[in-house]
């Protein structure tokens, strides 16, 4: 299994207002940041633990740091750009098959933002 912590704040975007310009600027930050750190991690891998032979399939776990809890619609949302990011860093697109999403959150502290990725392959074929 590998692991993430990406230190980045996300909102529920649905149940936010605002200018287009902010909201597809963060957007893109997260989605950007998502996949940097994300490829680098991959990259660090020893080849025997080759997240991506094709074959397997892949759980990637999202899990959101804050101070306060989102219902699971929101929460999604509020993940979307980091979900993005991620498939992005596989190579893969987000519907792929092979992949499986899930989400989490956690609270955390007043000032505490971050996202947790953890992708985990199936041994199997």
């Amino acid at each position: 299994m590998m692991q993430v912590r990406l230190d980045i704040r996300t909102w529920s975007e649905p149940n936010l207002r605002g200018h287009w310009a902010r909201r597809a600027r963060r957007a893109h930050q997260q989605r950007q940041t998502s996949r940097t750190l994300v490829r680098a991690a991959l990259t660090a891998l020893p080849p025997a633990q080759g997240v991506l032979d094709g074959r397997r399939r892949i759980t990637v776990r999202l899990t959101r740091l804050g101070p306060r809890r989102l219902d699971s619609d929101n929460l999604a949302a509020a993940l979307k750009h980091v979900r993005d990011g991620v498939a992005d860093a596989m190579g893969l697109d987000d519907g792929d098959e092979r992949l499986r999403w899930l989400y989490d959150q956690r609270k955390a502290g007043p000032d505490e933002y971050a996202v947790l990725v953890e992708i985990d392959t199936d041994d199997r074929p």
